[in-house]
């Protein structure tokens, strides 16, 4: 993939002020995201990073089926409160699956099928994300270590073959409830994700 740098504004949220960078594959006309903070000169330190796929249900609808906006509005509260950081707010709604296809998963599972089993009856892989751009987003950044707020191993095992250099991760346990308890368990028991057997 070949993403480069277009554009950059300030954002203030509701969870502090942002710097908001757009990253365009010139290819596809796909779009990606860096959310950050305290980066205009070279961190001397690890920087907080996080690696967000788009939700579109969770991000901006407060839906209960997932984690996604409490983990989104989480890390930006941690960035805040650091002073210092970044998210990169990656265009690949559903797990890469898209949109329509999320939503046709979500109807298998209010079937009983969990997230892996819906996604493979729909013949689409559970997992279709990539992280390639990332080392270019964080390169603009000038993101050279980083403090990765992350469950899943694979974000980890991207970025480290991308010559990242991951020096710690901060787990992220937020926006557990009823609704998404048996999500999250396949996300933990059958996608690796690190969770602690007293988080359920």
């Amino acid at each position: 993939m070949s993403i480069e740098f277009v554009a950059t504004s300030k954002l203030p949220t509701a969870f502090g002020d942002f710097k908001i960078s757009v990253f365009q594959d010139p290819n596809t006309g796909e779009e990606h995201i860096a959310l950050s903070k305290g980066l205009e000169h070279q961190p001397t330190m690890p920087v907080l990073v996080r690696i967000h796929s788009e939700c579109l249900t969770g991000d901006a609808f407060a839906s209960l089926k997932c984690d996604c906006g409490p983990q989104l509005h989480n890390t930006m509260q941690m960035i805040d409160a650091a002073g210092q950081g970044a998210i990169l707010y990656l265009r690949q709604e559903g797990r890469g699956i898209g949109l329509t296809n999320k939503i046709r998963a979500y109807a298998l599972q209010d079937q009983g099928h969990d997230t892996v089993d819906a996604n493979l009856l729909l013949n689409l892989p559970a997992d279709a994300r990539r992280y390639d751009m990332c080392s270019i987003m964080l390169d603009q950044l000038k993101i050279k270590q980083v403090q990765l707020i992350t469950n899943n191993p694979l974000k980890i095992q991207a970025l480290t073959e991308q010559g990242i250099d991951v020096v710690d991760r901060i787990p992220l346990t937020v926006g557990m409830n009823p609704m998404n308890e048996d999500y999250l368990k396949t996300k933990h028991e059958r996608m690796s994700h690190m969770y602690d057997k007293e988080d359920f």
